[in-house]
């Protein structure tokens, strides 16, 4: 089964970006379209924390998809993916969702990543992952 197609979009969209420093800029400009959530939208309680992100990422499953909240102004990589995994799977089908590889975070983000920042950045995508799994 593939991944979502907007999902396979934003992979193809990034791999024309063979310069690092595009690469950096386009994320960057992926990241400021991230919109924050208030802690109605996404509460902020410990089984919706995303577990190892240093940018204190939040997760709520709505009907048609996913919302994060990234609590740190400074968690540009979190809110770049926040924006991706949003506006990607918005009425995603859940077979699809569950098929996604975790590896999509180096596709995304490039080898360079701290230990830190791959460790949280992949746990956004294992929860999503795992909420689909559950139906």
């Amino acid at each position: 089964m593939p991944i979502p197609a907007a999902l396979q979009s934003h992979l193809d969209d990034l791999s024309m970006f063979t310069d690092r420093a595009e690469r950096i800029d386009f994320l960057i400009a992926l990241a400021e379209q991230y919109k924050p959530k208030d802690s109605l939208v996404v509460p902020r309680v410990e089984s919706r924390k995303v577990p190892g992100c240093e940018s204190e990422v939040f997760m709520n499953v709505t009907p048609t998809g996913f919302l994060f909240a990234v609590d740190n102004p400074q968690g540009i990589s979190a809110m770049a993916l926040a924006h991706i995994l949003e506006s990607s799977l918005e009425g995603a089908a859940k077979s699809e969702i569950v098929e996604i590889p975790e590896e999509i975070v180096l596709e995304i983000f490039g080898g360079e990543l701290s230990m830190g920042k791959n460790l949280g950045l992949t746990n956004m995508v294992k929860m999503v992952k795992a909420e689909a799994a559950r139906g």
